[in-house]
């Protein structure tokens, strides 16, 4: 893999010894906030130019305020890949979450799940198209955390049941305004599924772990907070929001984890899923 300038600022920081105790604790800390906080890079300006824009933007403005959006993202996503910022592989991988999340809000403003509010050139149908890239966050998060903190997995299921688990959430999706909806089962599928697997991630020098579930409920429970800035700023409008804010719905929590299943299995496809058994047999393989 091609890695970007970023590479060598983490190398440098996993390398460094802070000692032991209190101080080895504490680097650690830090060091996990960092490259999380680095992970969300794409996702954080998109974030803060939604907001910005919502308190600043001149509502006289010869540019509607979505196309800038729009012309922003393509200048921010540009800007990563020719600094080096980001892989072309992740860049791929936004490109394909860009028409997955298009496609599906084509389909959920048709039916009225929510609306945008404001005027736009750069749409289809009535979907602007900055919307994509608020999907494309997520999988570059995904894409970029999985890099960064190399991730591995034990205990993981057959790729197949995965494939079968993700075009089943995305198509309840949009199955569900006209037959029974089914998320109940597919929590029930994914939780069959996952629940046995660990994630291994190295934050400093070692792989630890965690319950992949886990993992995710917690990425869910960070975009909910998105979200909910997102709406504030008037990114979109959910029922019940167009005369004044209010806080997104808890029960989101759980779209939002479905869809990180979807997103998972489709980073699991472009960057594989290695397994800390395999990788530790190699390293015995050449040392003997």
């Amino acid at each position: 893999m091609r890695h970007t300038r970023f590479a060598a600022i983490r190398q440098g920081l996993e390398a460094f010894d802070p000692g032991t105790g209190w101080r080895l604790w504490l680097y650690e800390f830090l060091l996990f906030g960092f490259k999380q906080a680095w992970a969300c890079l794409f996702g954080a300006l998109l974030l803060g130019l939604l907001l910005t824009t919502h308190l600043f933007y001149p509502q006289d403005a010869l540019l509607h305020r979505y196309d800038f959006l729009t012309l922003a993202a393509i200048a921010i996503q540009a800007a990563m890949l020719v600094f080096k910022l980001e892989t072309w592989a992740e860049a791929k991988v936004i490109l394909i979450f860009h028409i997955v999340g298009t496609v599906m809000e084509l389909f959920k403003t048709a039916a009225g799940s929510w609306v945008y509010p404001e005027a736009s050139v750069l749409h289809i149908g009535a979907v602007p198209l900055f919307s994509g890239f608020m999907y494309a966050s997520v999988g570059s998060y995904i894409a970029r955390v999985w890099r960064i903190f190399d991730f591995r997995f034990s205990r993981y299921p057959a790729p197949w049941a995965t494939y079968v688990l993700a075009a089943a959430i995305y198509v309840n999706f949009f199955a569900h305004h006209w037959l029974p909806d089914i998320r109940i089962a597919l929590f029930a599928a994914a939780a069959l599924l996952f629940w046995r697997t660990r994630i291994h991630f190295r934050n400093w020098r070692e792989h630890r772990w965690m319950p992949l579930m886990v993992g995710q409920l917690l990425v869910a429970i960070f975009i909910w907070f998105a979200e909910n800035i997102a709406t504030f700023a008037n990114a979109w409008n959910y029922p019940g929001q167009e005369d004044a804010w209010q806080m997104v719905s808890i029960t989101k929590l759980g779209a939002w984890f479905l869809l990180m299943m979807i997103s998972f299995v489709l980073v699991a496809v472009v960057h594989g899923v290695r397994s800390p058994e395999r990788d530790s047999c190699r390293q015995d393989a050449k040392a003997a």
